[in-house]
């Protein structure tokens, strides 16, 4: 991989990353993601072309609107400096390869998914829904192969609706929601089984830190939600790139 298609993949990475905060906005307001054009969510102003330049307009106008003045969140820039680094790994790591693509198309869902679970407390069906199913259509021909595919959406969504369900029957409460569950399934779908049962482990183990911290601090209780979408996207990132050494390593141990 040269360094010339590294760079080129680091600014496409960028680019695709603005038009992610485009449907991390909109997804959660049910708004079309493709029309009208970017604009101000406070005053409406269309954007110039310069001001939709990644990461470089929002330096250049220090955060805030040119016309309202009402500031713009760094969510923004980091969501795209966040694509951007995530598509120069993924060159590196698979190549101009099938897998590659799938792959990245794969960042992109969770990188909105971590967000807008993260901001609103909802995971959108308009991306675990046809995730699920590219994902088991990308298997057909690529790893990790349609059966672990298969197994990966029936176990992955199985499982966790079977806690919820026991947690809701002996709690009384709602303690994950279905949006979760499908989740899962689209990480079973598109990283096969082995995968996604690492992402489920890694996922609870950065959950139970935060909310351990949580109550530490004194910031939350034993009833605190947090946004479980939010460290699944977190695990299926970490099981895609080091997965595989990851489980050979726990492995060795039998």
């Amino acid at each position: 991989m040269t360094a010339f298609l590294i760079v080129g993949f680091t600014l496409a990475g960028l680019m695709i990353g603005s038009f992610l905060n485009v449907c991390i906005y909109r997804l959660p307001k049910r708004e079309s993601v493709v029309w009208p054009a970017s604009h101000c969510t406070v005053c409406d102003r269309p954007l110039a072309w310069f001001e939709n330049i990644p990461v470089l307009s929002w330096l250049a106008l220090r955060g805030r609107c040119r016309t309202c003045g009402k500031r713009i969140s760094a969510v923004y820039p980091l969501v795209e400096l966040t694509t951007g680094a995530v598509f120069a790994g993924g060159a590196i790591i698979y190549g101009l390869s099938p897998l590659l693509f799938v792959r990245l198309t794969f960042a992109c869902a969770l990188i909105v998914l971590f967000v807008i679970d993260l901001q609103h407390r909802i995971l959108p069906n308009a991306i675990t829904l046809p995730g699920i199913v590219a994902g088991l259509v990308a298997s057909l021909f690529l790893p990790p192969g349609w059966l672990s595919s298969a197994i990966g959406i029936v176990a992955g969504g199985g499982i966790l609706f079977a806690i919820a369900e026991a947690y809701y029957r002996l709690r009384g409460i709602e303690g994950l929601g279905m949006g979760d569950v499908k989740m899962l399934a689209m990480i079973g779908a598109v990283l096969g089984w082995p995968l996604m049962l690492l992402t489920l482990v890694l996922a609870s183990f950065a959950g139970s830190l935060v909310g351990v911290g949580l109550m530490v601090s004194g910031r939350g209780g034993m009833q605190a939600a947090l946004p479980f979408g939010t460290f699944l996207a977190l695990g299926a990132l970490v099981a895609a790139v080091a997965g595989d050494p990851i489980l050979s390593w726990y492995l060795a141990f039998y």
